[in-house]
C-alpha cells in the first residue's frame, strides 16, 4: 500500500541522516593496523571521507526516491539490494571519519532531500531512464572514488581499503543497471549531473 511505502521511505530518510548506520559486512579496514599521520594528513583524509559519506547519503536518497515511484518490481529489487550495500558504505565512512577525528557534513538533511526529489522524478519518468540515471550516478561516484585513491595520504592504508571496496560495489551497481536495460542519458544531463556533483563535493569538503 502507498501509505506503507511512504512510512518506510520516511523512516529510511530519518535513519540515513540522523541515526548511526550499521554494516552487514565486515569493515574493509578491520584487519589493517592504524599508521601514524600528522594532523594535516588526518584532516585531509577525514574531509575526503566526509565527501564519500555525503555521496552515500545522496545514494540512499536517490534509491529511496526511485524505488518509491518506479512500477517495475525488478528495478525495485535491484535498488533495495544496492541500498543495503550503500548502508554498509555509510557505516564504514562514519567509523573512519570518527577515527580520523572528523565529522559528518552539517548539510546532510539538505543533500538527502535534494537527492530524494531527483530520484523520485527519475523513477516516475520511466524505467529505462530511471536505470540510466542510476547507472550514470554510479559511474560518476566511481570516478570520484578513483580520484580519492590518488589524493589520500600514502600512509593511510585503512581509508584506502574502504574506498577500494566502495569502488568495487559502485562499479557493480552501474553494471547491474545497464544489464537491466538502462538508457544512455543525453550529454546535457550528464554534464548537469557533474556540475551538481562538483558543487556538492566542494562544499562537503569543508562543511
Amino acid at each position: 500500500m502507498l501509505i506503507d511505502q511512504l512510512i518506510t521511505t520516511f523512516d529510511t530518510g530519518l535513519r540515513t541522516v540522523f541515526a548511526q548506520a550499521k554494516a552487514t559486512r565486515a569493515h574493509p579496514d578491520a584487519a589493517i593496523q592504524e599508521t601514524e599521520m600528522n594532523k594535516a594528513q588526518q584532516q585531509k583524509a577525514a574531509a575526503l571521507m566526509r565527501i564519500n559519506h555525503v555521496g552515500e547519503v545522496c545514494a540512499q536518497a536517490l534509491y529511496s526516491g526511485q524505488a518509491l515511484t518506479s512500477h517495475n518490481q525488478s528495478i525495485k529489487t535491484a535498488l533495495k539490494q544496492a541500498a543495503v550495500e550503500e548502508t554498509d558504505h555509510l557505516a564504514w565512512c562514519e567509523a573512519r571519519i570518527k577515527a580520523l577525528g572528523g565529522r559528518k557534513s552539517l548539510l546532510n538533511p539538505i543533500w538527502y532531500m535534494g537527492s530524494f526529489t531527483i530520484g523520485a522524478v527519475a523513477g516516475a519518468i520511466g524505467d529505462k531512464w530511471n536505470l540510466g540515471f542510476l547507472a550514470e550516478t554510479e559511474q560518476q561516484v566511481s570516478a570520484h572514488l578513483s580520484s580519492h585513491l590518488e589524493k589520500i595520504p600514502n600512509e593511510d592504508k585503512k581509508t584506502r581499503a574502504i574506498i577500494e571496496q566502495m569502488h568495487i560495489d559502485e562499479t557493480a551497481h552501474a553494471k547491474e543497471a545497464v544489464n537491466l536495460g538502462a538508457a544512455e542519458l543525453p550529454a546535457s544531463i550528464k554534464a548537469a549531473m557533474k556540475v551538481s556533483s562538483k558543487i556538492m563535493t566542494t562544499t562537503a569538503y569543508y562543511v
